[in-house]
C-alpha cells in the first residue's frame, strides 16, 4: 500500500503535471486513453489503401537477397513483376493491419497498475513497447491467415516464385528458400508498431495531438 501511495504521488511529476496532483486512477485512465488513441490512429493509417505502400517508413520491399538485387531484376526486364509483387505484399499488410484493433483493445483492458507505472516512467514509446510485449503473438496469429489469403487471391506466391526463378537464372546467384507469408506478416507487425510509436510520441509531446479532455488533463503542462 505504501508503494502504491508513493508512486501515485510521483506520477504527476513524471508526467510533467507540475504541482497539481491527480488521483492515480485518473492517470491510469489517461494512459489507457493514450494507448487507445495511438492504436486507433495507427490502425486507421496503416489499413487504408496506401497505408503501407505509400509510407516510406514502413513500405515492404522485396526480401533478403532479392531486395538487394532489385536493380538487377529491373535491368533484365522484370521491373513490372517487381512492382506488382511489392504492391501485392503491401496490400496484404494493409488488409491485415485493419484487424489489429480488438487485440489492442484487449491488451488495454488487461493493463495493470504496474504496467501503467512502467509506461509513465519509460521513454516516449514505452506504451508502444507494452503493446509489442502483450500483442505481438496474438497479432501474428491473426495476421498470418489474412496475409495467406491475400497472397492467394492475387497470385502473390506465384509471382514470387516466378521472380525467384528469374533471379536464380542470373549467373552465380541463388535465392534462398523463403517464407514469404511469414516475411509479410513480420513486416506488417513492425510497420504497425512503428506508426503506433509515432502516434504515442505525438500525444506525449504535442498538445494538438491530445484529442480528449482526459489526455489534456493527464499529459498537459
Amino acid at each position: 500500500m505504501h508503494r502504491r501511495i508513493t508512486l501515485a504521488l510521483a506520477l504527476p511529476a513524471l508526467l510533467g503535471l507540475g504541482a497539481a496532483q491527480l488521483p492515480d486512477s485518473t492517470e491510469v485512465s489517461g494512459l489507457k486513453e493514450a494507448l487507445r488513441l495511438a492504436a486507433e490512429r495507427a490502425v486507421g493509417a496503416t489499413s487504408q489503401p496506401g497505408g503501407f505502400l505509400d509510407d516510406a517508413r514502413i513500405r515492404i520491399g522485396l526480401p533478403g537477397a532479392l531486395g538487394q538485387m532489385t536493380s538487377g531484376l529491373r535491368a533484365i526486364g522484370m521491373g513490372a513483376q517487381v512492382d506488382e509483387l511489392e504492391v501485392a505484399m503491401n496490400r496484404a499488410a494493409e488488409k491485415a493491419a485493419g484487424e489489429a484493433t480488438p487485440v489492442f483493445v484487449d491488451a488495454i483492458g488487461q493493463m495493470s497498475f504496474q504496467d501503467a507505472s512502467g509506461i509513465v516512467t519509460g521513454g516516449d514509446t514505452a506504451a508502444t513497447e507494452y503493446f509489442q510485449k502483450t500483442t505481438s503473438d496474438p497479432l501474428r496469429e491473426r495476421f498470418r491467415p489474412i496475409v495467406d489469403q491475400a497472397m492467394q487471391s492475387v497470385g502473390l506466391a506465384q509471382q514470387y516464385e516466378q521472380l525467384v526463378g528469374r533471379y536464380n537464372a542470373i549467373p552465380f546467384v541463388l535465392a534462398p528458400d523463403f517464407d514469404l507469408a511469414g516475411y509479410v506478416t513480420e513486416k506488417t507487425l513492425s510497420g504497425l508498431f512503428t506508426v503506433v510509436g509515432e502516434e504515442e510520441k505525438k500525444i506525449r509531446t504535442n498538445p494538438a495531438a491530445r484529442a480528449t479532455d482526459l489526455l489534456k488533463q493527464v499529459f498537459g503542462r
